[in-house]
């Protein structure tokens, strides 16, 4: 009995944490926990998840909010730090850009050495290789090709030079591979196929935006049987990324062949952005003759986003031959509804914003779905929203990049990445006429324990933010 008071004081004056969030309601997609809880944290992790009230060096009072695991973006384009503070009072820790990717990560992470608000990384690009290698006139100039490299066959040697690009890149960290079908249409079935067998030699997932979109034939249901039949042939894990504006009025059907793939074991997931419109480049291969058809509108549903103004044949022409992105205003919002409600999709932003223009995806799509989806449509529990942003994101590259394995959940070990947000209030304020307007809601945001934003301010002058890397080998 002597020894319980000794024990009693040695805990009140054990050595406080170096954050503690006290009575959030914690909620972990992972275990199911939706209760008052009391997070401390030492030495960037979660360290103690307690019942009572803990104490520390930094006490946040988390009162009221809801204490959720730090947001993932699977499909963030926007990777500088102009984007980042949109990101993180959108509540995101962790931006990868996995769809387009990029030739060369190995600078792509040098460039950003020091300078991450938030968790960063990219995949490697079939798109950005092939522009590399076809010398496009849109290299180091734009995400997508404006010439060559969208319109012209690969060679067997370019086919080889694209394929040891794919494959270095992923010894160098590439969080897999990233495909643009639809912006190199030129790029043949067997050239997709030959870099889908190099990540399936290495284990590596791919990220596919695929070759067709909507109801028009050739559709977006054969561009979705392409890559499965691909992956089913090498053994590359599949994600389809932006399931709505790919599929448009087939957007169901392609979820429900995508469950179907599942069902027969295949590893192949999806994800969506919860608005009705997309965005590219105008000189992109999209804008090629016959778009009208393909994308069911036409030039008064295109939006130059540098001014705001919807085009008309005159303008169209113009801006053509300029270096600039057009939103455009075509995906049903039955559509949208029904892919964040499918538990098939992840939410992923597509996002970027320049110079404050762009789509507002690229600073409110989680509050969109927190406060639109969920709370006031009721298109899906929270916890379920929770989930799609966080769990199930992380679990889909943490096969490549084991440090995802610390993200995305709330437990003791887990990284203390935590997103702190109201969630009678949360909502995007972004829109098409102002897409960086920061979401509301949004209370406190840690990157590895550290405060980036404070009772719903950025914090300056912080770089927490670390390099997110794939580590890979290749099978025999």
């Amino acid at each position: 009995m002597r020894w319980i008071p000794f024990l009693f004081a040695a805990a009140c004056f054990a050595q406080p944490y170096d954050v503690v969030i006290n009575g959030g309601r914690v909620m972990d997609p992972e275990s199911g926990l939706d209760a008052v809880r009391h997070i401390g944290i030492r030495g960037g992790k979660i360290a103690a998840l307690s019942a009572a009230a803990l104490r520390g060096t930094r006490v946040i009072d988390a009162r009221g909010l809801v204490v959720s695991p730090g947001f993932i973006d699977l499909h963030a384009h926007g990777q500088n730090l102009e984007n980042q503070r949109y990101q993180v009072m959108d509540g995101v820790t962790t931006a990868l850009e996995l769809e387009i990717g990029a030739y060369d990560v190995e600078a792509w992470h040098k460039q950003r050495e020091g300078k991450r608000l938030i968790h960063s990384g990219v995949s490697v690009g079939h798109v950005q290789s092939r522009m590399k290698v076809f010398a496009d006139p849109a290299w180091g100039k734009g995400l997508v090709p404006s010439g060559v490299a969208a319109r012209r066959a690969a060679t067997e040697e370019e086919i080889t030079l694209l394929k040891r690009a794919v494959e270095n890149g992923l010894q160098k960290g590439a969080v897999g591979v990233g495909f643009g079908i639809q912006y190199t249409p030129a790029a043949s079935r067997w050239e997709i196929l030959e870099m889908f067998r190099v990540a399936g030699r290495f284990r590596a997932p791919v990220f596919v935006h695929v070759r067709h979109m909507g109801p028009t034939e050739p559709d977006a249901m054969n561009a979705l049987e392409e890559v499965i039949a691909a992956s089913a042939v090498t053994g590359a894990p599949l994600h389809v990324v932006h399931i709505t504006s790919s599929g448009l009025t087939q957007a169901g059907k392609l979820l429900a062949t995508i469950a179907e793939a599942k069902s027969r074991g295949m590893d192949v997931t999806t994800e969506c952005y919860p608005y009705n419109a997309a965005m590219t480049e105008l000189r992109s291969a999209m804008f090629d003759p016959g778009w009208e058809k393909v994308l069911g509108i036409s030039y008064d549903k295109i939006e130059w986003t540098a001014t705001g103004e919807r085009l008309t044949e005159a303008t169209f022409r113009k801006y053509r031959s300029q270096e600039g992105m057009v939103i455009m205003h075509m995906i049903p919002d039955a559509v949208v509804e029904q892919a964040i409600a499918s538990p098939l999709t992840m939410i992923a932003s597509d996002g970027e914003i320049t110079n404050g223009r762009g789509h507002p995806r690229g600073a409110g799509t989680f509050s969109r779905v927190l406060g639109h989806y969920s709370r006031e449509r009721g298109i899906l529990p929270l916890m379920d929203a929770i989930r799609k942003m966080t769990l199930m994101p992380a679990k889909r590259v943490e096969s490549i990049a084991p440090q995802m394995k610390g993200k995305g959940r709330v437990k003791v070990g887990a990284d203390a990445d935590l997103t702190l947000f109201d969630a009678a209030t949360v909502r995007d304020r972004a829109t098409f006429r102002e897409p960086a307007l920061p979401s509301a809601g949004i209370v406190h945001v840690l990157v590895g324990g550290v405060p980036v934003v404070a009772d719903g301010k950025l914090v300056e002058n912080v770089f927490p933010g670390k390099a997110v890397r794939g580590v890979t080998s290749a099978a025999p």
